[in-house]
């Protein structure tokens, strides 16, 4: 038999199998990183048109809630559906409810929702990153994708920046 018909040596197959192996090493964590990065941008985008659908009917009517600045941003006092209910079809046709993870995001007012006689003046839209659990509040930018993402009347209050880590 001939060289021409013996085929590959093994050298040669485990140089090629190295090089696969390499590869994989540097685009796989690349990937991942990606993906997570996708959902921060859709989250983030998503609170942004919640918040923009909020500033129109605060505009008709007034007031955040239905019918004082809180520190550092407020929280509660309203669910997502209830937002839904009042904000969807009226100020943004398709209500996002959802993060990029898939976990509701979570609004929060100054004042009770459907509190007739104190208007809300403050609101706020949080999402809890990818690790779904609420992280201490850090005013400004972050590099880790299980922080928080907090956007509160019209300006992000804490949100992803720069390298993020897994």
């Amino acid at each position: 038999m001939s060289r021409k018909e013996k085929g590959f040596t093994l050298i040669e197959l485990l140089i090629v199998v190295a090089i696969i192996g390499i590869l994989a090493a540097i685009a796989i964590p690349n990937l991942l990183t990606a993906m997570q990065r996708s959902r921060q941008k859709r989250s983030m985008a998503d609170m942004r048109t919640i918040a923009t659908a909020w500033e129109a009917r605060a505009t008709e009517t007034n007031r955040y809630n239905a019918a004082a600045q809180a520190t550092p941003y407020p929280t509660g006092n309203v669910n997502i559906d209830d937002l839904q209910t009042y904000l969807c079809p009226t100020y943004v046709r398709t209500f996002p409810v959802n993060d990029g993870w898939g976990r509701a995001f979570i609004p929060g007012l100054s004042q009770q929702w459907g509190s007739s006689t104190v208007a809300a003046q403050s609101y706020s839209v949080t999402c809890l990153g990818k690790d779904g659990a609420p992280s201490t509040f850090v005013s400004g930018p972050t590099t880790n994708f299980d922080c928080d993402i907090v956007f509160s009347n019209g300006v992000f209050l804490e949100y992803p920046e720069g390298v993020q880590q897994q």
